[in-house]
């Protein structure tokens, strides 16, 4: 998800982020296009935030990034677990949610990129992708401390230039990215939290000028390690930035991944628009306000669901994809402080994109159902299964250098059917997953959900 290309991702030597003047640009390559040339698009939403990198060297720029958090859930769950989200794992606690090492190296316009993934995210997120259930290799355990992993190479085509990779990389559906600190927001709208955090496989970034990339994939699937059937996922990413000020993006995509059922056909679309308005960087007061719009619709069709009609029994239900988020903020005082609002909603009957609710202590899914959700009360995700949830967050940063945020931020979840957890938890009578589960327990599913946020999160 991550919206905007770093820039040492564009190249097989690394420049600062931000930084795109001819000096730091070898000789060799002068005459090709540089993308985004002069641009400063450290204020977009799910953007690196960073002016430049203080951990370069010829062949290899590093990066570290440390996510904590401390949630406060008002159910107050008595097994302190947090569902439906990919940012959180736990309530009134102080978590480690995220931390990651690596960076990128280049050799001779041979490139790479490793980024290491430790934390509740490496459980959190694996969690969600049910592919590995189909043959061997435990996927999900191989690859959970990865959050990226590609190599490839970078070509000029006359003064064009191409990257092509292949390997572990970062989705950019849904506008958020998977590091916070890059969101404006910490816990994601339903329409990135639910839309997918990485791909695996390849993909080819192309600069036809200064300000377009575009960028085709060919994938497993749906943030998935692995394939539920037959046929890969494709897409494709086109990302214009007319000015510094505006920048629109679409993110589209086609495959199959419902397990087992391979003519069942998915479509999806995301699509974005961000805008700059007022930038005064050095203004004591406000210096610098911008908002992000981002639609997404989609859909599947074949094997028992019928896209977005329920005109024709026989085809089966309606199962579709439909959502929205907006998000305002103003930085102040040099940009060292900011606040945001902002908020979205979605639907998805059929329930095929919804972040499945941790189920109690039981050990695995149905092995005739790989989609099916853990624990002896799975949340039901047939076709036909009506979602629909709308969120809101405010959040005030300070950002006292380009390292680190300090975030407290205030969160109202909402859904139509009971989908939080609420104050019995969803694990057990006691919270422990060692606790025998007595007859007639359910797990405690609430429709409502008020929440805040403390987290501070270091980039370097």
């Amino acid at each position: 998800m991550l919206g905007t290309v770093p820039l040492s991702s564009v190249y097989a030597f690394t420049i600062p982020y931000a930084d795109t003047t001819a000096e730091h640009i070898p000789d060799s390559v002068q005459q090709e296009i540089i993308p985004f040339e002069g641009q400063d698009q450290t204020w977009q939403n799910g953007s690196d935030r960073r002016s430049e990198s203080v951990l370069q060297t010829k062949y290899f720029t590093g990066s570290f990034m440390l996510d904590a958090n401390y949630n406060y859930s008002f159910n107050n769950p008595i097994d302190n677990t947090v569902v439906g989200s990919t940012a959180l794992a736990r309530h009134n606690e102080v978590n480690i949610m995220y931390v990651g090492f690596g960076g990128d190296f280049n050799y001779k316009n041979a490139r790479g990129r490793v980024m290491t993934q430790f934390g509740n995210r490496a459980i959190v997120v694996p969690r969600n992708d049910y592919s590995p259930y189909r043959g061997q290799y435990q996927l999900n355990d191989a690859l959970r401390y990865l959050s990226e992993a590609y190599a490839g190479y970078h070509f000029v085509i006359g003064k064009v230039p191409v990257n092509v990779d292949a390997g572990l990389f970062m989705s950019y559906v849904g506008l958020n990215s998977y590091y916070q600190a890059e969101n404006w927001e910490y816990q994601a709208s339903f329409t990135s939290d639910n839309t997918p955090w990485f791909f695996n496989g390849m993909r080819v970034q192309i600069f036809p000028s200064t300000k377009l990339k575009i960028e085709p994939w060919i994938i497993n699937g749906w943030q998935s390690y692995g394939k539920f059937n037959s046929m890969p996922g494709v897409g494709a990413n086109i990302t214009w930035c007319p000015t510094e000020n505006i920048k629109l993006l679409t993110n589209d995509y086609y495959g199959t991944d419902a397990a087992m059922i391979p003519d069942r056909k998915r479509f999806h679309s995301d699509n974005s628009f961000l805008l700059r308005y007022y930038n005064r960087p050095a203004s004591k007061g406000i210096s610098r306000m911008a908002f992000s719009l981002t639609g997404d619709l989609g859909f599947e069709k074949g094997g028992g669901v019928n896209g977005f009609s329920n005109s024709d029994p026989s085809k089966g239900p309606a199962q579709y994809f439909l959502s929205a988020m907006f998000y305002s903020r103003i930085w102040f005082h040099q940009n060292k402080f900011a606040w945001t609002i902002g908020g979205g909603l979605m639907t998805n009957p059929g329930r095929y994109l919804v972040l499945y609710p941790t189920g109690d202590a039981s050990p695995l899914p149905d092995p005739n159902n790989p989609t099916k959700t853990e624990g002896t009360h799975p949340f039901s995700a047939n076709p036909g299964d009506q979602f629909k949830g709308w969120d809101c967050s405010t959040n005030l940063d300070w950002m006292p250098n380009q390292s680190l945020t300090v975030r407290m931020e205030f969160v109202h979840r909402q859904a139509n059917v009971p989908y939080f957890a609420g104050h019995g938890g969803v694990t057990s009578p006691t919270g422990y997953t060692t606790t025998p589960l007595p007859a007639g327990w359910a797990p405690d599913l609430v429709k409502t959900e008020n929440k805040i946020i403390f987290a501070v999160l270091f980039r370097l």
